[in-house]
């Protein structure tokens, strides 16, 4: 009742503002803008920003742009007219003839029908056709892709086959055969390995001894080889030199570990085209370090002079025990 009697106070213009709303909008932008602004100043709400005096100005405003809403739309009739004129006949279209198909006399219309049907029908023709034909060649082509996956590798194995023929016959015409050990025997089977074909893995073991290996293979049993001799020769060098080194000593030791650093420059090289040619990543090797080498050397020197000492130390303690026991027994004897 309160609301019914209460006349708003804010002009047209004023409550679109107060609305953040244009004039010539809509009934639901109106409805929208009202509904944010109750739910942000209305007194029962949680907003922090929540003012009666606020949401009494919004509801005015609301109330005002509603009847000037209201009234523009009873100064317009014709348009509303117009706009259910053509609600009405878009609805109306559907119950017109040949489905609204063509234009001109009725006569031609119902040509232009029936030219427009048989386009239809041949369309539905075609797609149910293809249809058919999708579905009966969907698992043809399924079969289609695994075959050709299967003759490609079929070729490969065929191509490593004839390189590895090729290979056999290669050695046998240089004569790398002839001095095998076991020329004339029949090879042996390795039953270690039951997974493996005997017959592939005898190949693999023939060309492997007759020098038929990877390049990567080589290259790390060459590097294994030269790291093991530089450590050897270094830890003989200054088993060489004794303890403790004179001032010319230390300068042939600074003379060879200048050497050995040399050389583990050129080995960190070969260590590099390793990890160039190598096809597995896990197997890539890292650079030997000089100071690490020759502390290794150092403490390997030290190890071998302390074994060294021990077991001198244990010869003497046994020709000493066997001196004492000639004389004990000597002394019983005489006793006797």
């Amino acid at each position: 009742r309160m609301l019914s009697g209460y006349k708003p106070k804010n002009n047209v213009q004023d409550s679109y503002k107060i609305l953040d709303l244009e004039e010539g909008c809509s009934l639901d932008d109106v409805r929208n803008s009202y509904h944010n602004l109750a739910k942000k100043y209305h007194p029962d709400s949680s907003s922090g920003v929540a003012d009666s005096k606020t949401f009494i100005r919004v509801e005015e405003a609301y109330r005002v742009v509603l009847s000037d809403l209201s009234a523009k739309q009873k100064s317009d009739p014709g348009e509303e007219e117009e706009d259910q004129f053509k609600s009405k006949s878009l609805q109306h279209r559907h119950y017109l003839s040949f489905e609204g198909v063509g234009i001109g006399t009725p006569s031609q219309r119902e040509k232009q029908y029936m030219q427009f049907r048989v386009d239809r029908a041949t369309e539905q023709v075609l797609e149910y056709r293809q249809q058919r034909l999708e579905s009966r060649y969907a698992g043809s082509d399924l079969s289609r892709a695994k075959d050709v996956r299967q003759s490609k590798k079929v070729k490969i194995t065929q191509a490593v086959e004839r390189l590895v023929e090729d290979l056999i016959q290669e050695s046998m015409a240089k004569g790398d055969f002839d001095n095998l050990s076991g020329k004339g025997k029949p090879l042996q089977k390795f039953s270690h390995s039951p997974h493996i074909d005997p017959m592939t893995h005898n190949l693999n073991r023939i060309l492997i001894d007759n020098g038929y290996q990877p390049e990567w293979i080589l290259l790390q049993k060459e590097i294994r080889e030269t790291i093991e001799g530089l450590r050897k020769s270094i830890v003989a060098s200054r088993r060489k030199l004794g303890e403790p080194m004179t001032l010319s000593e230390q300068k042939q030791w600074g003379r060879i570990c200048e050497q050995f650093a040399e050389d583990i420059r050129k080995l960190n090289k070969r260590v590099d085209n390793f990890n160039l040619v190598v096809p597995i990543l896990s197997r890539q090797m890292v650079h030997f370090s000089t100071d690490k080498e020759i502390l290794r050397a150092r403490k390997t020197y030290e190890a071998v002079v302390e074994k060294v000492s021990d077991s001198g130390m244990k010869e003497n303690e046994g020709e000493e025990g066997k001196w004492f026991g000639w004389k004990s027994s000597l002394l019983k004897w005489l006793k006797l």
